[in-house]
């Protein structure tokens, strides 16, 4: 099965967790990169995002769509902002054809849990099948987490 990894990091955490997901798993890394990076004053960010989220903002983006062809399976990492996936991942999703793709969500979190970035997932991506969610808390991701959300998903 082959696998890629796409994730956007404010932070560096959801960038640890995915690099963490691909070396258990041998699937290639994609970071979704905003051509206007966020600012990393966490009020300003939080701020910005909450308007951004209120308002259905998607960011333009570096990071181009590759050909999705070739996967099976592909994890959709993000940061929790205010229960939703961040603005550069939805724009990303917004613009991929992922029906018929299994998808695998994880997001790391500073209290919220996952939210509810699996159903916004499920919305921004008809027709794939959506996997259940990880949700690591901070940076505090550990590799016997991460083995057994891929278990359960039978990735």
């Amino acid at each position: 099965m082959k696998s890629l990894i796409l994730y956007y990091s404010h932070s560096g955490n959801t960038r640890r967790l995915a690099e963490l997901i691909a070396l258990e798993t041998g699937g290639a890394l994609l970071e979704i990169l905003p051509k206007t990076a966020y600012p990393q004053d966490y009020t300003t960010v939080v701020n910005q995002a909450r308007r951004e989220l209120q308002t259905g903002f998607r960011p333009a983006l570096k990071t181009e769509a590759p050909d999705l062809a070739g996967y099976d399976l592909l994890f959709i990492g993000t940061p929790n902002w205010w229960n939703s996936p961040a603005p550069p991942v939805a724009a990303f999703l917004d613009r991929a054809e992922l029906s018929g793709k299994r998808i695998a969500p994880f997001c790391t979190h500073g209290g919220g849990g996952s939210g509810h970035i699996r159903r916004d997932i499920e919305v921004l991506c008809p027709g794939a099948a959506v996997l259940p969610e990880l949700a690591v808390y901070g940076g505090d991701c550990r590799e016997s987490q991460v083995r057994s959300w891929l278990s359960r998903i039978q990735a």
